[in-house]
């Protein structure tokens, strides 16, 4: 096998080239479980009679307990052991997959894509932390660097594969080949990867933080897409009611914990923070129900093949693969500020093409693709000044969870646009569809113009980051 730092380049106490790739092969199952059951929906909606509201849950499920615990995967990390959560989440995911692929209702489905949210949680953070253990200097820069190159490729395969998978095998084919994924990462892992620990990271973890957070996410997530199956206003707004006191409470815990806080809401000091805050909500919630929405509406209104509408997104993640390494020297030269807002903007754009699209048939060059790839090159701009800006907006004791919250609104974002389209999903007959479609690119249009506004009038012009080289972006979906 041929990796990436043979023995004799590697600096005396750089680790084993093997831990790359067991972290790379591990943190593959959480990519690419991101984005392939997009090309399943329609063949979910056949085979196991899923609704609308189900529908939403296929991803629904699985972002919820990823964006709520990864901080507290990452710290249990830090607290047990980072290989030994690294191994969990493997586990974890690898039964999850299994049983996904056994799931004889969407009821069983959605709790097994809950279980693979729970353990992409454990794997993902402590993939990255036991890189930033087991290298150091450009040895970590290049760990770092190709871990994010293995991410994208996997991130852009993934829909095709799975496309491909669900034609050919069925949709259940695309949760077993995570099994011999795993087990591979795992015999690696167990073998290669040696344990590593926080300093001071003996500090109790706030499970109940955790909790709190789920709990509340899942309540406002379960109540948008209740409301978009027509359920009684009483239990949806009973559920937002809910999720809204419990979210509360999560506050208020953080703010009580201060510094040992899942997140420290003293990072929200900066109006830097909190402009790259919005804007990666808004503009990954944007993105997040694009690549939901693109692929489902041309295997269902258009007929395509699931592999065709896989590859119908691959110029984004080839767009933000290619411009994000200018991007990165553009941002340490002249700050985040414009690139973001120009990104953002161009994305808006985008969306607003594909509101064009109209009930005499979707025409892909000429209607879909330049929405595709508007929003690949404003995806492209925005990728690489959104992770080095981060990291400058906060002081350098809190780079590391900077870094972690942004990851998580992202999927949040992407989280709460999933359940939205439980709307469009809920329409009957293309021409409804269409319209929705057409809401829902106005809605994506008007998100990324917000994340512009944000990064234009919160993030100061001067911010940069420090002369280190900026770290990659982390691949499409998966911040």
């Amino acid at each position: 096998m041929d990796l990436p730092f043979p023995p004799a380049a590697r600096a005396e106490g750089d680790a084993s080239p093997w831990v790359l790739a067991a972290c790379i092969l591990g943190t593959s199952l959480a990519f690419i479980d991101g984005s392939v059951v997009n090309v399943a929906l329609s063949a979910l909606e056949q085979d196991l009679g899923a609704g609308p509201g189900e529908l939403s849950w296929a991803v629904s499920a699985y972002l919820l307990p990823l964006g709520a615990l990864i901080l507290l995967g990452g710290a249990a990390g830090d607290h047990f052991g980072r290989r030994r959560l690294f191994l969990a989440g493997i586990a974890v995911f690898a039964l999850a997959s299994a049983a996904c692929a056994a799931a004889p209702s969407m009821g069983w489905l959605l709790a097994a894509r809950g279980l693979q949210g729970m353990g992409a949680a454990m794997l993902m953070p402590n993939s990255l932390g036991i890189l930033g253990a087991g290298f150091r200097g450009e040895a970590r820069g290049r760990a770092i660097g190709t871990w994010a190159a293995a991410g994208a490729l996997t991130g852009a395969v993934g829909p095709v594969l799975g496309g491909w998978l669900v034609e050919t095998l069925g949709w259940r084919s695309i949760f077993l080949v995570n099994l011999p994924i795993a087990a591979t990462a795992a015999a690696i892992a167990w073998r290669h990867v040696p344990e590593s620990r926080a300093a001071g990271g003996t500090a109790r973890l706030d499970w109940l933080g955790g909790a709190l957070a789920t709990l509340g996410l899942g309540l406002m997530t379960w109540a948008l897409t209740a409301a978009a199956e027509g359920m009684g206003l009483a239990p949806v707004l009973s559920a937002a009611l809910a999720g809204g006191l419990l979210l509360g409470g999560f506050l208020r815990r953080q703010a009580l914990l201060g510094a040992r806080a899942l997140i420290p809401l003293a990072m929200f000091g900066s109006a830097a923070f909190v402009g790259l805050t919005l804007l990666t909500f808004f503009l990954y919630g944007a993105l997040g129900g694009l690549i939901v929405l693109l692929p489902y509406l041309l295997i269902r209104i258009e007929a395509w093949p699931a592999m065709q509408a896989g590859a119908a997104l691959l110029p984004l993640p080839l767009l933000i693969g290619l411009g994000s390494p200018l991007m990165g020297k553009v941002t340490a030269r002249h700050g985040g500020r414009l690139p973001l807002a120009i990104g953002a903007a161009v994305v808006a754009l985008g969306f607003a093409l594909l509101a064009r699209v109209g009930p005499g048939g979707l025409d892909y060059p000429r209607m879909l693709l330049p929405t595709v790839l508007l929003v690949g090159l404003g995806m492209a701009l925005c990728a690489a000044p959104l992770t080095t800006t981060v990291m400058a907006s906060v002081d350098a004791a809190h780079t590391g969870t900077a870094s972690g919250v942004n990851s998580a609104v992202a999927r949040l974002g992407g989280l709460l646009a999933t359940a939205l389209l439980g709307f469009v999903f809920a329409l009957d007959g293309a021409e409804a569809f269409l319209a929705g479609l057409r809401a829902a690119a106005w809605t994506g249009a008007a998100c990324a113009l917000v994340a512009a506004v944000s990064a234009l009038v919160l993030i100061p012009p001067g911010i940069r980051p420090a002369e280190s080289p900026p770290p990659a972006p982390r691949p499409i979906g998966f911040r």
